[in-house]
């Protein structure tokens, strides 16, 4: 690892990976109060000071007005080896113990540290109708199509998921949601 000056490090172009507004300002803040995390995850980049991990980092360490910040460098990688680096370094692989965060976790931090909660006092239509950082491709379902949205309430997401591989019903995860096409067919 070594701290380079920022105006160095040339952001990836190509990086599919975004940041809707509210969560590029937490993360921020988050740059802003906890700067040391940096340390523990700097912006990884090729020979070319082009960034294969941390694109959006470097985006708000500029917003943040840092002038230097941490690297590691990512040497002798081929092209195909740095373009599956970008995509491995932003997907998720696991999920959240919802439970567990519910009970142990204070609400108000996580969703400070950028994290989409349910928060007290939220409407369930808030909620729907809030950004979950759903896909484009998602198709929220909505008076102009003449079709309902119909909300479950499930404990668990294996219990959601279950439910609906019971229907045999096509769907699809997003996130905290599941998009379901039900065209057709009786709940």
């Amino acid at each position: 690892m070594e701290i380079v000056k920022i105006s160095k490090i040339k952001p990836n172009e190509n990086n599919p990976r975004l940041i809707k507004d509210d969560k590029f300002k937490k993360l921020v803040k988050s740059i802003k109060t906890f700067p040391e995390m940096l340390f523990l995850r700097p912006i990884v980049v090729n020979d070319d000071m082009v960034v294969l991990g941390g694109n959006m980092r470097l985006k708000a360490c500029k917003e943040a007005g840092l002038k230097e910040v941490p690297i590691i460098r990512a040497e002798n990688l081929t092209e195909e080896q740095q373009r599956e680096f970008i995509i491995k370094d932003n997907v998720g692989f696991g999920e959240w113990e919802w439970d567990l965060l519910a009970n142990e976790w204070d609400n108000d931090l996580l969703v400070e540290w950028g994290l989409d909660v349910w928060q007290q006092g939220s409407s369930l239509n808030e909620m729907l109708d809030s950004d979950l950082d759903l896909t484009e491709d998602f198709d929220p379902i909505g008076e102009a199509s003449g079709l309902q949205r119909v909300v479950f309430i499930f404990n668990k997401s294996e219990e959601a998921e279950s439910y609906l591989k019971s229907q045999k019903v096509d769907f699809v995860k997003r996130n905290m949601a599941w998009q379901v096409n039900m065209t057709g067919k009786e709940l």
